[in-house]
């Protein structure tokens, strides 16, 4: 009976002390995450703070048109694009250990609702989840192609451990070929970054096939986002196709560095109005941190941001054609 009884004891001693383990382990989680959560906040609020726009100024219409505006009706663009980092499916919140499963995949649903709105041929991915113990532990890529009805899909898994998986996406309704997943040289203590690409044709014109690309760069370092598009230069200059570059640059292209006029340079690359100083797509800092980037053979016919808060960055959608 002793025995017993003392085998119950260390059953529940052990059952006890697993239970504070898990809690722990999960308290120290919330706080590293949250930590990052706020570097990265304070990084990206630095230039809010020093004397940017109020508040009250953040959310503004940024809707362009270029001069291809006035199309004539026999005319279509060849592809509808549209890129938005995710935010981990934690929307405009501090981070996504925070949430439960519902409000992330409510969250989601947002994004998914835009898609089926806009109805985007392709759709660039930033921080956008497999499953992930600090994002509901579903896959977010999988949900979004499934509501958003786009029937071809990638994750590049630039960060991958036992409970997280995140990194770049493509949604697609044309049929991705060859997608590649492209993970940039460590950083620490930063996470890592990287791209995924893959190649599409155009309905019509089988012949006819573009290289894109979702990209994330680092939010910390200028030095590190060079080496990362050196490499990413490295790894698209050899290609043939014509490139539609898209995602979270977490940099501009007025403020001095050299990031992202050396990869338009390197790559043949043009941006919309690259030096327009109203064209905001991280409203918190007031500062344009994504952008779509063309090759010479390809022309915007209308671009615009987003402004939904669907995470804390807003959405950029542009029409391409072929260039004139």
């Amino acid at each position: 009976m002793k025995r017993k009884r003392s085998a119950v004891i260390s059953t529940f001693r052990k059952n006890h002390y697993e239970r504070h383990t898990v809690k722990a382990a999960r308290a120290i989680a919330a706080a590293f995450f949250t930590g990052i959560a706020i570097i990265d906040r304070f990084y990206q609020i630095g230039p809010f703070l020093s004397g940017r726009k109020s508040s009250s100024e953040m959310w503004q219409i940024n809707s362009f048109c270029s001069h291809k505006s006035k199309i004539d009706a026999r005319e279509w663009p060849l592809l509808r694009v549209m890129s938005l980092n995710t935010a981990h499916g934690r929307k405009e919140g501090s981070h996504g250990i925070l949430n439960g499963e519902l409000t992330t995949r409510s969250n989601l649903g947002d994004i998914a609702n835009l898609l089926r709105r806009l109805r985007p041929d392709i759709v660039a991915l930033q921080e956008t989840d497999g499953p992930s113990a600090w994002s509901g532990m579903f896959d977010h890529v999988k949900y979004l192609s499934d509501r958003g009805h786009y029937p071809f899909s990638v994750l590049g898994e630039h960060v991958r451990g036992k409970l997280n998986v995140y990194g770049t996406a493509l949604l697609s309704n044309l049929p991705l070929e060859d997608p590649l997943s492209m993970r940039f040289s460590p950083a620490p203590p930063t996470f890592s970054k990287g791209a995924v690409i893959s190649t599409v044709r155009i309905p019509g014109t089988p012949e006819r096939a573009i290289d894109v690309v979702s990209l994330h760069l680092d939010f910390a370092r200028k030095s590190v986002r060079m080496r990362q598009v050196e490499e990413l230069v490295d790894g698209l200059i050899n290609r043939a196709n014509p490139l539609i570059i898209m995602g979270d640059f977490n940099c501009e292209w007025t403020t001095g560095e050299p990031s992202l006029p050396f990869l338009a340079r390197r790559l043949n690359l043009k941006a919309f109005r690259p030096e327009a100083t109203n064209m905001v797509t991280h409203p918190t800092s007031q500062r344009r941190l994504d952008w779509i980037l063309l090759s010479s053979e390809l022309e915007f016919w209308s671009y615009r941001t987003i402004q939904e808060p669907l995470s804390d960055h807003l959405a950029v959608v542009a029409e391409i054609g072929l260039a004139s």
